[in-house]
């Protein structure tokens, strides 16, 4: 009697277990606050685990609330679980019942599939039949019609840190156009792989482009939510309007922190080299010159038919591959630079750029339009041809790095 009445006992604190259990697992959150960014410290997995704008789910929720809201993403918007699974920010602010009414992508689309400079259409999201709205090519900046119904605009992007790599260019659009209706924007910030230097040349006026905007370096080395404020603050908007402006910050983030991006922010940037690579890389797209587009080492590598090959050793073949339909030079014998091994850079480093003017066949065809628009002033080319070196050119931008130094100090967020 005693042994059945213990079973039965048992049985009963059994099932009321299980159900408690079950009752938590399913009104628990997809994410905590607490959960760390998968992408970690690169260098030193003992200090503390950053955690991204996106991830501070408990800092934002109460402010989508009850709003119809709008978000500039593509793949890069992610969330994480306990289990270090990716989950889509329109997925996760969905199962928290947000109304999210309309995406905006930038250059790259939605998924980040498209070609550098590929229109990207207008469609709808398959997996949630939420609209999507491009923001590049001939639409680059939300018209008043499509932010229609949006009380709120969410913008979470990963940034690499150069002026002209496009997504601050988005945001200074995306700011400005919901200034003028009216839209509170919220950044989900994140870290800046590059953000631990400032250089190059300032841009000047005249050279303003969707591949650079604002009169910054190069390199500029502030996180997308800093350089939100620094739209604001310089009043760079329209007519010098401001937008109402709320930064979600990252936790345990600093300038100096090494970051590994868990997903590659455009299809030619494929890994920490390529995007440590880049602002120094990206100048030859301005020249005849490839920088492996076509290649599995996009952004690591540097060639061109028209390089002394009895000078450069190194060779490859381009060919069309994701992000890069019809690459330069295209099924032709690239000679140049493999740098998939080099130290990684703290400054923008001229010398490829030197090297391969002073070794092309032809140095009237060396430079095209273009170059000027990514230098963001006709002078880097015009040292390059009158054959300055790497330090007496880096000598002529100390005035305007320190002056901009002076300007982005009062719109960081972090040391």
């Amino acid at each position: 009697m005693i042994t059945f009445l213990n079973c039965f006992k048992n049985t009963i604190i059994l099932f009321v277990l299980v159900a408690i259990s079950c009752g938590k697992t399913q009104s628990k959150p997809i994410l905590l606050e607490s959960e760390p960014e998968i992408a970690l410290t690169k260098k030193d997995s003992s200090l503390p685990k950053i955690i991204t704008g996106a991830n501070r789910i408990y800092e934002y929720l109460p402010l989508l609330k009850n709003k119809r809201v709008g978000i500039v993403a593509n793949q890069t918007s992610v969330t994480t679980n306990k289990k270090g699974q990716f989950i889509h920010l329109v997925d996760t602010l969905l199962q928290h019942k947000i109304a999210v009414k309309k995406v905006f992508a930038p250059e790259h689309g939605f998924r980040g599939t498209a070609d550098a400079g590929e229109v990207i259409k207008d469609g709808v999201d398959t997996k949630t039949g939420i609209p999507i709205i491009s923001l590049y090519g001939d639409n680059k900046k939300p018209k008043p019609e499509q932010l229609k119904g949006i009380d709120l605009m969410v913008f979470d992007l990963q940034d690499v840190g150069a002026r002209f790599y496009t997504y601050i260019s988005t945001l200074h659009y995306v700011m400005e156009a919901c200034a003028e209706a009216n839209i509170p924007v919220i950044i989900f910030d994140r870290p800046n792989p590059n953000g631990h230097y400032v250089d190059g040349p300032i841009l000047e006026p005249e050279h303003k482009s969707f591949v650079g905007m604002h009169p910054i370096p190069v390199v500029h080395g502030m996180t997308i939510g800093e350089y939100a404020k620094m739209i604001n603050g310089e009043q760079w908007l329209n007519k010098g309007v401001q937008c109402e402006l709320t930064v979600i910050p990252i936790k345990n983030y600093t300038h100096k922190t090494a970051y590994s991006l868990p997903i590659k922010p455009s299809p030619n940037l494929p890994n920490d080299t390529s995007i440590n690579l880049y602002p120094s890389l990206c100048f030859f797209e301005g020249t005849n010159v490839s920088v492996g587009r076509g290649t599995p080492k996009q952004f690591q590598i540097y060639g061109s038919p028209y390089l002394y090959k009895d000078y450069y050793t190194f060779k490859f073949v381009p060919q069309p591959n994701e992000g890069a339909k019809t690459p330069p030079h295209q099924g032709k014998m690239c000679f140049g630079k493999d740098l998939s091994n080099s130290e990684a850079l703290s400054a923008l480093d001229l010398s490829f750029l030197i090297e391969a003017y002073n070794h092309t066949v032809d140095k009237k065809i060396f430079f095209n339009a273009f170059f000027t628009k990514l230098a963001g002033t006709t002078t880097l080319q015009q040292q390059i041809e009158e054959g300055l070196s790497e330090k007496e050119i880096k000598a002529t931008w100390t005035k305007g790095l320190k002056e901009f130094k002076n300007m982005r100090q009062p719109y960081l967020i972090y040391n």
